[in-house]
């Protein structure tokens, strides 16, 4: 399998990542600007937040969501790649979990709703794990 390809699932989610951080800024300076919250004044997390609305602070939460699990898949792409791992069902497994993941971040920014947002975060953890467990029994047999 060419290594390209492989490597394609890790940059379209990091560029999603770089998007989703655009649309936190486009949203959270003109909110903050709106409450008259001074900058210097908001230099812990969640200072303010009480003074955000809503759809506002979910971009922001989604934004530092995309910087948690999907570490751990970024570490076992390269891994996969690295070692010989590169094969049809993890880069599968790679676009399901990157799917998962855009899907997760439109549902939290543009829903109130914690069920459905819920049952797809659980469905790409699946999808990673099985991703961690195909490349454990890989490197240990």
């Amino acid at each position: 399998m060419d290594i390209h390809h492989f490597l394609e699932p890790i940059i379209v989610l990091i560029g999603w990542t770089m998007l989703v951080w655009v649309w936190m800024y486009a949203t959270r300076i003109p909110a903050m600007n709106q409450a008259a919250i001074n900058p210097d004044d908001a230099r812990h997390p969640g200072t303010y937040g009480h003074l955000l609305p809503s759809n506002v602070r979910a971009v922001a939460d989604n934004h530092n969501h995309l910087h948690e699990q999907p570490t751990v898949f970024y570490a076992v792409m390269f891994f996969a790649a690295l070692t010989g791992g590169a094969d049809p069902v993890a880069l599968n497994l790679a676009w399901a979990y990157v799917g998962a993941r855009v899907l997760h971040s439109l549902v939290q920014i543009l829903m109130s709703k914690v069920i459905p947002r819920f049952v797809i975060f659980a469905l790409g953890s699946l999808i990673l794990i099985t991703l961690v467990i195909k490349e454990l029994i890989r490197t240990f047999s």
